[in-house]
């Protein structure tokens, strides 16, 4: 019965406004003097007379025996509305402090997210009745260290639940020198830390730097080891096992130090995994009740691949929106393994690229990294364009920015200084690509025609890799070349990328936040009257690329 009604089974609980429970609440060490009294009438008592209330059975209670069936249903066991040994072993597990479910002002249930508990709203209802304990005033620093209560806050979000998060786009975090772990090294705690902060910024709009200098008021998360009564929280931790952290909406979070916390081993609980958890419900997220889910209340051991799954991504997004562009260049990279064609996609922004994995429809974990690692010798930002010739008689990639262009060399990994025949690069574009100037918006390479086709401004110019020139009659505006399918939906000119997708066999014209699919073989089979290369209707290229999502410069990886 206390599982349940800790954790909200019961009662939903007001956690952002719970009173001090098993811990001595804090008293001002100056307290106003007692100049003054009042009397008022007591509150009536119970009857203890004759009275069998006390020794009633509480698991005979009709509210107990649904509350256990909600929670077993939620995990999974057999519904029987009887503590058994299942159900026990479930209780057991290490958790998550944060109730279950919870109550506040304009709760919020996502309602697309099956299988989970409430998105709460950041403001809880008090209850204002004479008859509650009247607020006492804490210590200074104890206010500073743990504030349940949270200022009101701008509901101008990008998410569908405004009011649910931060209103900010960059967030401040420490973890409090009072609060480091006495078992791991410093720097072991911050960087899994750091790592998980990052984890949730893949995903959504949000940055998060950690800030060891500014003043406390200024930092947004605070974070903190402690054991029993800790960091003058309103919740004791209980020792080793069961409950191993707590959290709260928009505000900080606590790690208990009785649990073997670990970070570079399989034993013990993975800091970095339950940093994660945590975070999410600072960020808004309440517990989603699904195996896989990092938001499950119950402690899992971390394997190899663990992330956020696509359910926790949703959520959060449902509060932040989701990342859109826009995108320097894009492009697929083909490779040769074993005597088969592979390929993989890159998107690069300003000094950073991450590669996408279509079959998951998502970027590679850990990415955004900065180009200079993953692509030595090409120029470290703002690359205008990248052209892949792969013809039967020539297999060359090149970068371009502002006049020049880079050749790279895949056996190596580098960008050439020189190749096989003695050409140094870089070298003008106009040298390697006669009568073409830089620079370019963009440029691409068709398969179809062994044409590259370079965008400037409005207009295009086509140039021939087998003649060695460009087409005559070009330059062209891109409209007549490639015209709009629906009148009037056309990017017109100073496009960001233009690419060839082997995933989808489809060109893409992509600007800002939008791209256009240029109508291929399949397109004009459905539909003959098509004309030839011209752009479908626009859409958001969030709808066809997911969470490319930039983190803190702080937390990209530099190896």
């Amino acid at each position: 019965q206390q599982f349940l009604e800790r954790y909200g089974w019961i009662q939903p609980k007001d956690w952002n406004n719970l009173k001090y429970e098993d811990v001595s609440v804090p008293v001002d060490e100056d307290p106003a003097p007692q100049d003054s009294y009042v009397i008022s009438e007591g509150l009536s008592q119970p009857n203890s007379i004759g009275s069998k209330e006390r020794d009633t059975d509480p698991t005979l209670s009709p509210q107990y025996n649904d509350a256990l069936r909600s929670f077993q249903k939620a995990n999974g066991i057999q519904v029987t509305g009887r503590l058994d040994e299942e159900t026990k072993l479930a209780m057991s597990k290490p958790r998550c402090g944060f109730p279950d479910n919870i109550s506040g002002q304009n709760a919020a249930n996502n309602e697309s997210l099956s299988n989970t508990t409430s998105l709460n709203d950041t403001e809880s209802s008090t209850n204002n009745s004479s008859t509650e304990t009247p607020p006492i005033r804490r210590k200074r620093f104890l206010s500073r260290l743990i504030q349940h209560a949270q200022k009101k806050r701008s509901t101008q979000l990008l998410g569908d639940n405004p009011g649910l998060g931060f209103s900010k786009k960059t967030l401040k975090w420490r973890l409090m020198k009072e609060g480091y772990s006495a078992q791991l090294e410093e720097d072991n705690q911050r960087s899994a830390l750091a790592l998980a902060f990052r984890m949730w910024s893949e995903v959504i709009p949000l940055q998060f730097e950690e800030d060891t200098v500014s003043p406390l008021s200024e930092i947004d998360i605070k974070l903190g080891f402690g054991k029993g009564t800790h960091l003058g929280c309103s919740q004791a931790f209980d020792g080793p096992g069961k409950e191993i952290a707590h959290a709260w909406r928009l505000g900080n979070i606590h790690f208990d130090d009785d649990e073997h916390f670990t970070v570079h081993s399989s034993e013990g609980l993975n800091l970095l995994k339950v940093a994660v958890h945590e975070i999410g419900h600072t960020l808004g997220l309440s517990h989603i009740l699904r195996p896989g889910s990092v938001m499950q209340p119950n402690y899992t051991p971390r394997d190899s691949n663990f992330e956020l799954d696509w359910q926790d991504r949703k959520a959060i997004q449902s509060i932040y929106g989701v990342c859109e562009g826009p995108f320097k260049t894009v492009f697929d990279w083909v490779w040769k393994s074993d005597q088969t064609y592979r390929f993989n996609t890159y998107f690069f922004r300003s000094d950073r690229y991450w590669m996408y994995e279509n079959r998951y429809n998502r970027t590679r974990y850990g990415d955004p990294n900065f180009i200079t690692i993953g692509w030595p010798g090409v120029p470290n930002s703002n690359i205008d364009a990248y052209v892949h010739i792969f013809a039967s008689n020539r297999d060359a990639q090149y970068f371009f920015k502002g006049t020049q262009v880079w050749r790279f060399d895949p056996q190596r990994n580098m960008a050439y200084t020189e190749d096989s025949y003695g050409n140094r690069y870089p070298k003008l574009i106009s040298d390697e690509f006669p009568g073409v100037s830089g620079p370019v918006d963009t440029a691409f390479y068709d398969l179809r025609t062994n044409l590259i086709y370079f965008f400037k401004g409005n207009d295009v110019t086509a140039f021939s890799v087998g003649r060695n020139q460009i087409e005559r009659g070009y330059p062209k505006r891109i409209i007549d070349v490639f015209p709009a399918v629906t009148s009037g939906d056309h990017p017109i000119g100073n496009l960001d990328a233009v690419y060839f997708s082997y995933a989808h066999r489809a060109t893409f014209f992509i600007k800002d936040k939008f791209y256009w699919k240029v109508v291929g073989n399949g397109d004009l089979k459905y539909n003959p009257t098509l004309p030839y290369n011209g752009l479908l209707s626009q859409d958001r290229v969030v709808n066809k690329w997911f969470d490319i999502c930039d983190v803190h410069s702080s937390t990209v990886f530099t190896s």
